[in-house]
């Protein structure tokens, strides 16, 4: 094992409070490809990078341990999603396209999927506020509290599930449904605004998407305003007859986990601005790793000294944060290093500015340093998690990986 990769091993380790084996510490190559302890790190130091984590994840804190079933129609739809992010990333186009027809995916879910960086979704909650007059449909409340205010929605679905009745009699009949908004009103009832609908048949089984875009984001401005949801059914051609939505098999509050009804809402992150920085309680040199340690672990054998990438994987899976992320178990983030010599040969992606500023320096090494190496090309990478018992979140994080070093 080289030393390069025993260092990243660190990072592997030191967010946990509960680890014990192995320990939290900075290991090195002790030259006879072993690892050897270095230093081991304080609970404090721990924690700070654990801290330091969650933020660089946009996360206020550690999210509370869920027990929740991947088998869950919400989070196996986002798993879905997240693997064919995966395919894409391996160019394999065709397995992505069969996922994209199991998912029953129309082109302008693909391009919102595309576009999105947070997809979240959110279950139904049996949560009646109000109610409506000779009904015979169903009424639905999803809890959109979580749903960052900041973030401009590309598009917005309720997604429900239609399984085949098996009845001859309604078989190859077209019934639409429709999806209103539930408004109050001064007297204390419920009216209904329209907000989009679908046509199905009797027969038919799988996943049908209603456009909830044109009021997701009023009731995320306006939490009081989210009255839930009503849900009809009526057949084409008797378009006053009301059914219930059992009646074709739709599954609204009752049924199998992986049927359940959700709301899946896709979002662009506005302009991002660079959050505060906590102010650390202690900026001593016990804090932080001592530069000594550092240039001891970079100087071991095997460490090369010409500018590339390096190794480096951070596991949520050894950070004991498997209960709440659900994919993946950790990322290859990689880092840079080594020094930017004269001559910068080509392999070593130096700026022409790298070039001059090299020969300045050999000119003048004083006045001015050499050029530094450092990421050329970063990538996104995506992680699945649960944010509270209700909700999960898909989210890609820009500038997280690194594909290509160089000399600047």
């Amino acid at each position: 094992m080289n030393s390069v990769i025993v260092f990243s091993f660190v990072l592997l380790v030191v967010c946990s409070d509960v680890l014990s084996t192995p320990k939290a510490a900075f290991y090195i190559d002790n030259g006879l490809d072993q690892t050897a302890i270095d230093r081991e790190m304080t609970k404090t130091e721990k924690r700070e990078m654990e801290l330091e984590i969650l933020n660089l994840l946009g996360l206020p804190s550690r999210p509370k341990r869920v027990t929740k079933s991947l088998k869950k129609s919400a989070p196996k739809f986002l798993l879905d999603i997240y693997k064919s992010f995966m395919e894409e990333d391996s160019d394999d186009r065709h397995s992505r396209r069969e996922r994209s027809a199991d998912l029953n995916l129309s082109g302008e879910e693909q391009i919102a999927i595309d576009a999105s960086d947070v997809i979240m979704t959110f279950e139904s909650i049996n949560h009646h506020v109000s109610s409506v007059r000779h009904e015979r449909g169903k009424r639905l409340w999803f809890n959109v509290s979580e749903m960052p205010v900041a973030e401009d929605v590309l598009g917005a679905e309720l997604r429900i599930f239609q399984k085949d009745t098996n009845s001859p009699r309604r078989a190859n009949i077209v019934y639409t449904v429709t999806v209103y908004d539930l408004i109050n009103t001064n007297s204390g009832e419920s009216e209904l605004e329209y907000i989009s609908a679908v046509n199905t048949t009797g027969s038919f089984t799988g996943w049908l998407g209603l456009n909830l875009t044109a009021c997701l984001p009023t009731w995320v401005a306006f939490p009081d305003s989210n009255k839930g949801l009503y849900l009809s059914v009526h057949p084409v051609d008797k378009p006053g007859r009301e059914i219930r939505p059992e009646d074709i098999g739709l599954t609204t509050v009752k049924g199998e986990d992986e049927t359940q009804p959700f709301i899946v809402a896709f979002l662009k992150a506005t302009d991002y601005v660079e959050p505060p920085k906590r102010r650390a309680r202690d900026v001593s040199s016990k804090r932080r790793v001592k530069k000594s340690d550092y240039a001891s672990i970079m100087s071991a054998p095997g460490t090369s000294r010409i500018c590339k990438m390096h190794t480096l994987y951070i596991s949520f899976k050894d950070l004991q944060w498997q209960d709440w992320i659900i994919a993946p178990d950790g990322y290859s983030a990689y880092y840079c290093y080594g020094e930017c010599n004269f001559p910068l040969n080509s392999h070593m992606n130096a700026t022409n500015h790298a070039i001059v500023q090299t020969l300045v320096h050999l000119m003048n090494p004083i006045r001015y340093p050499k050029p530094y190496c450092a990421p050329t090309k970063l990538s996104p990478i995506s992680v699945l998690f649960f944010l509270d018992d209700t909700n999960v979140v898909l989210k890609k994080y820009k500038k997280m990986s690194v594909k290509s070093c160089g000399c600047h």
